[in-house]
């Protein structure tokens, strides 16, 4: 038995493909820009305040130093004159009074039962009292850089009324002869003001108002600059 061998050609397989690159997905590739992005930001911003915040800060707090050891005043004396004269009638107190007056009216010859005229008032009222500062004169005012000296007027009464809604007639008696004299209330009422003013100043009401108005007015001057304030 006899065998023949007869060469074989074996063809070559044909390459396989190559496996697709792995996808990378859009979410992670927009989240790293984001990241890189943000990072430049902080990087920039702190090269800028390194080379200007600092320096602005510096500035800032150069200039607040320094406003506090050059404080200057351009108030001068005609402001100050016209400042204070605006205020012009100052009260500075209000003094409160409740009183019985009485007053009557009598015959000399007969007995008040027969021509009397007799009232009882049950009185309240105030009194006001301060400085009528237009009377400042330019005179009264002297400025001298952070220090100012001036000197007020005299305190004075500037009005006494009755408060018509407190004070009545408590009790009236006319004799069986005579009429009611409608003259008698005013005159008593006359008198009740008159007497509410007399207490006033013998309370010393006019020392409270001149030290009141001192102390008005220098808390004035020191509002607007002022760090020595003399007030007569």
């Amino acid at each position: 038995m006899s065998y023949t061998t007869e060469p074989v050609f074996l063809e070559p397989l044909p390459p396989l493909p190559e496996a697709p690159p792995p996808r990378r997905s859009t979410g992670a590739w927009i989240v790293g820009i984001l990241l890189g992005a943000t990072l430049a930001v902080i990087l920039i911003g702190a090269f800028v305040w390194m080379t200007t915040g600092l320096g602005l800060l510096h500035v800032l707090t150069t200039l607040r130093e320094g406003s506090k050891t050059t404080t200057q005043i351009n108030v001068d004396q005609p402001t100050v004159v016209r400042q204070i004269q605006q205020l012009q009638r100052l009260e500075t107190v209000k003094y409160s009074l409740d009183k019985i007056i009485s007053g009557e009216h009598s015959n000399p010859y007969l007995p008040k039962f027969l021509v009397g005229d007799r009232l009882l008032l049950v009185m309240h009222g105030q009194v006001i009292a301060g400085i009528d500062l237009a009377g400042v004169q330019t005179g009264d005012v002297t400025v001298a850089g952070d220090k100012v000296s001036i000197k007020l007027p005299a305190a004075e009464v500037f009005t006494t009324s009755l408060d018509n809604t407190k004070t009545r007639v408590y009790s009236r008696e006319t004799g069986l002869l005579s009429s009611t004299d409608p003259f008698l209330e005013s005159e008593v009422r006359q008198e009740a003001e008159r007497q509410l003013t007399e207490a006033a100043l013998q309370d010393g009401i006019l020392a409270m108002a001149a030290q009141n108005g001192k102390t008005t007015i220098g808390g004035l001057l020191r509002g607007i600059g002022f760090k020595d304030v003399e007030v007569q």
